[in-house]
């Protein structure tokens, strides 16, 4: 499975920004569990943002994130994105998507097999 990760950049506080994340592999459909959006500031360690399960369509966010980032999936598409409004500076990081291939836990690092090389969000005071 690979992950192909777009759509950061830079954006004023308040802002919007919408990342994309594009898997494929002959396995993914097979395999797939769910997909997550995970950041990682500088000196600090990756943390949970959004998961979605691929088949039922839940959706799971941090508590910081919630009710500004809304998190979807296209499978037909094999797409996930995140919507991120109302963006913080606080909001700064590598944002990286991954691909968990087992039920459970959607909420720590260790639960995914496949990582996206990330992209680089960041929110201008």
């Amino acid at each position: 499975v690979q992950l192909q990760a777009s759509g950061g950049g830079l954006v004023q506080t308040g802002g919007s920004l919408r990342l994309s994340c594009a898997a494929s592999g002959r396995t993914f459909s097979t395999d797939v569990m769910g997909m997550g959006w995970f950041r990682q500031a500088p000196g600090k360690e990756r943390e949970f943002v959004a998961g979605v399960a691929w088949y039922s369509g839940t959706t799971y966010y941090a508590d910081s994130v919630k009710g500004r980032f809304t998190i979807s999936r296209d499978n037909a598409k094999n797409t996930v994105y995140l919507q991120m409004n109302s963006l913080k500076p606080e909001d700064t990081a590598v944002y990286y998507c991954a691909v968990k291939t087992k039920m459970g836990v959607v909420r720590s690092t260790s639960a995914y097999d496949y990582w996206g090389q990330g992209t680089q969000v960041t929110v201008s005071a």
